[in-house]
């Protein structure tokens, strides 16, 4: 417990704020809109929120008088003093702070402190063993990936909520997200911007199946056809920034064993690799064309460079130089 939350006395039963943006988003007499981090706040200390309403003035508490005294006993007493750290302002302030709460008031007879230990205490319900940790709110709409951004990191939900807007609760540890009063993820909160937080459970089904996997398994596989072939979905999965976002293209390449022989495979998989061509879709087109049968020495015809028509408009190699 810190020591300016244990400086706090207690909680009251009910809060009476004005309709200030900071804890009321829309004022309504009947139902008004709060701010869903003030709310959080008022639930974690377990008191109500009763927002004035608007156009009352007899609705609202005498802190205009309060914010007056303040200024007249503390900051004009500090204004010509100099503080080099916010904790020697604080110590300053609690204890003019202090003075006045136990000046008598001339028209009651009596200090603020004693008006607090005989009204207002027995009134406050004790604090919460924890102070309350500060969360942020935000809605958010579930990508089709089953992924929502938050400061440009990607959380994953889970995946039946595609399309839906949920509700994303962030603290300094976590992240949250909320769809119908519930929640339906948490995750640890990451500030890597672009990378991606999943839970295997939020996958569809399809995509858990790949979870399975792993680059030694594949390439355990990919040996089995010929070293040609395990060579290049090496390249294949190094060409990518995670080796997952290569393992569909691999599962598909070595399907392709199956229905044009692994003898081929490995053929074809020896001419993309010398080529340059790391892909499913280039090995396939070999396949198909059948530029795996040819000898070995035989060099893949280069397509001829086009030579753009003369024309005043075209300004031509030497117009650089």
């Amino acid at each position: 417990m810190t020591r300016d939350y244990a400086y706090i006395n207690g909680v009251s039963e009910i809060v009476v704020p004005d309709n200030v943006k900071a804890g009321v988003k829309h004022p309504c007499r009947y139902e008004p809109d709060l701010n869903p981090t003030y709310q959080d706040l008022a639930q974690h200390y377990g008191t109500a929120v009763m927002p004035t309403r608007s156009y009352k003035p007899k609705d609202k508490a005498k802190v205009e008088v309060g914010v007056q005294v303040v200024e007249r006993w503390i900051l004009a007493r500090l204004r010509n003093r100099t503080f080099f750290s916010l904790a020697e302002l604080n110590q300053a302030i609690r204890e003019l702070l202090q003075e006045i709460n136990a000046r008598p008031m001339e028209h009651l007879e009596c200090s603020r402190l004693e008006l607090f230990e005989e009204l207002d205490r027995p009134a406050l319900k004790p604090l919460p063993e924890v102070p309350y940790e500060f969360a942020t709110w935000k809605k958010a709409r579930v990508n089709i990936d089953y992924h929502i951004e938050f400061e440009k990191h990607y959380y994953s939900v889970p995946y039946t909520l595609i399309h839906k807007e949920v509700y994303v609760r962030a603290t300094q540890a976590t992240v949250e997200i909320f769809f119908n009063n519930g929640r339906v993820a948490s995750h640890a909160r990451v500030k890597s911007p672009g990378r991606h937080t999943t839970v295997s459970e939020h996958m569809p089904p399809a995509h858990q199946k790949y979870q399975e996997w792993s680059p030694e398994r594949i390439t355990s596989w990919a040996r089995t056809i010929g070293p040609h072939t395990a060579q290049l979905v090496q390249a294949l999965m190094e060409s990518r920034k995670h080796p997952q976002q290569a393992y569909r293209s691999c599962l598909g390449l070595l399907r392709l064993g199956t229905h044009y022989g692994e003898g081929r495979l490995e053929a074809a998989c020896r001419r993309a690799f010398a080529a340059g061509i790391y892909s499913y879709k280039g090995v396939k087109n070999i396949l198909d064309s059948k530029l795996d049968q040819l000898p070995e020495d035989t060099q893949l015809d280069e397509p001829s460079a086009v030579v753009p028509p003369a024309h005043e408009n075209i300004r031509g190699q030497a117009y650089y130089h």
